[in-house]
């Protein structure tokens, strides 16, 4: 796999995704979400940032303040967390991904299904396209962990502002591959943002920070066990990674990322006038009851997670098991109680949240 394979796949993808992502989005009814909200414990992370973000320095790294659960419109378990805008932004940045998802039309295979294979986590380009809208809501989600320290303190005027300024391309063109998932499972960020003139950028540390993971993860790639990992390994001497959706393809279009964040930024501040947010009980999303034990994991969002979590329980002999990203369900047979409840924490360890069967 060479930089010529990226740019062909980067082609590819962008022709399907100025189609797949051509909007407006058709809005549902109105909605009422209830979501139950928990405060993060002090120093709950400080493991974590020691030891996995390095060699950002601490200072940089922002913590959410609270932690929010929720039932979504389709029924879907959700956890994410929030800072001073509160629940709203994830329940409805959540809601406009959801909205976006289901005007998507991709076709599910492509003649350069190797080339995917090659540079991408998921291979199926429907999968790739849900992915990307995930990122864009992360975006909106862990950027309103610093919003208290800006002045915009209104959740459509803070994505506006975003949007405006560039960040999701700056997310797509700087951070290193698994950053943005990692810490949005934790309620962090590592950046620290400067204001001016109606608009926000990255502070010079935040940039020399995630230069400094990025190259650090360029050169342990090969020698990692992580097969998404293996797609830096392969890259030319002096080729540094960049997300597939972010270069700009032609003079008469934005990159990728750049529709795709007009198109989610627009919609979410729509969404904001029909989502009522209401602190409270949530309704129990659904849950089978099979001979095998069926639980949620609300923040698995692509292969890399079902990876992750399959590896998981195989420390402790549990065969793969079945997932459903749509649902955030996974069903797994284990061999007794104790089995089970130490696969769910080898799950919390690697940062996912577990939902147990009702009952």
């Amino acid at each position: 796999m060479g930089a010529t394979d990226r740019v062909v796949v980067a082609r590819v993808l962008a022709e399907l995704g100025y189609d797949a992502f051509a909007g407006p989005v058709p809005l549902g009814p109105a909605v009422k979400i209830g979501y139950e909200v928990e405060p993060v414990r002090p120093g709950e992370h400080d493991e974590f940032i020691r030891t996995r973000l390095q060699p950002c320095p601490p200072a940089l790294v922002t913590s959410a303040t609270h932690r929010v659960a929720w039932t979504d419109s389709t029924g879907v378990s959700n956890v994410a967390h929030a800072g001073s805008l509160g629940a709203t932004v994830p329940i409805v940045a959540r809601e406009t991904t959801l909205a976006i998802w289901s005007t998507l039309d991709v076709p599910a295979a492509l003649p350069e299904a190797k080339l995917l294979e090659d540079v991408t986590t998921d291979k199926d380009p429907r999968a790739i396209f849900r992915t990307g809208v995930d990122a864009a809501a992360r975006v909106i989600v862990q950027h309103a962990y610093l919003a208290a320290k800006t002045p915009y303190d209104d959740p459509a005027v803070f994505a506006a502002v975003l949007r405006d300024s560039g960040l999701f391309s700056t997310v797509a063109g700087t951070w290193h591959w698994g950053l943005q998932a990692s810490t949005y499972r934790r309620g962090l960020i590592p950046v620290q943002l400067i204001c001016f003139g109606g608009r926000v950028a990255y502070s010079a540390d935040t940039v020399a920070a995630l230069r400094a993971m990025k190259e650090q993860r360029i050169e342990e790639a090969p020698h990692g066990s992580d097969p998404s990992a293996q797609q830096y390994a392969a890259l030319q001497n002096g080729e540094h990674p960049r997300c597939l959706a972010h270069p700009p393809l032609g003079a008469q279009r934005t990159s990728l990322v750049t529709w795709v964040a007009d198109l989610f930024v627009d919609t979410f501040i729509q969404l904001l006038d029909t989502v009522d947010v209401t602190t409270g009980h949530r309704p129990a999303g659904p849950n089978g009851h099979t001979a095998f034990t069926v639980f949620e994991v609300p923040d698995m969002t692509c292969q890399h997670c079902i990876r992750t979590i399959t590896k998981a329980v195989a420390e402790f002999g549990v065969d793969p098991p079945e997932f459903d990203l749509e649902t955030k369900r996974v069903t797994a047979r284990f061999r007794d109680a104790e089995t089970r409840e130490q696969s769910f924490d080898a799950i919390r360890g690697r940062g996912y949240t577990v939902v147990p069967p009702a009952g």
